[in-house]
């Protein structure tokens, strides 16, 4: 069973920081692609960055280059994303999600991905 559950979001002023997590559970967070989505009203689902699980592999959106920061603990199973300078349009929902066995290839798309979590809403105002 494949579960992807994010925390860490929340309401922040314009420039301040949240951190959100990513808990993996299953066994394929080994090897994983493991990426991070956002969406807001009336958009589409875009990414946001990417991590290899199992290598030093990231990727990021050029609107988050320099802002964001996307790590990983693997003995806990965690992704997580460092947001930094947050700006009103950085609000969205963020999601999770997985893809077992691939190196990722950017900040890949909607379709790249197999499991996805509920998302954490963040608001920056």
């Amino acid at each position: 069973h494949v579960q992807l559950v994010e925390s860490g979001g929340g309401s922040v002023q314009a420039g301040g920081s949240l951190r959100l997590s990513c808990v993996a559970s299953g066994n394929f967070y080994r090897s994983s692609c493991m990426g991070w989505f956002r969406q807001a009203p009336g958009k589409e689902r875009e990414g946001v960055a990417s991590a290899y699980t199992a290598g030093d592999s990231t990727y990021y959106a050029d609107f988050v280059k320099g802002r964001f920061t996307i790590s990983q603990d693997n003995a806990k199973n965690t992704v997580y994303l460092q947001m930094n300078s947050l700006k009103p349009e950085d609000s969205a929902m963020y999601f999770c999600a997985a893809t077992p066995g691939f190196s990722c290839v950017g900040t890949g798309s909607v379709s790249d991905f197999h499991y996805w979590g509920q998302g954490t809403q963040v608001t920056v105002s």
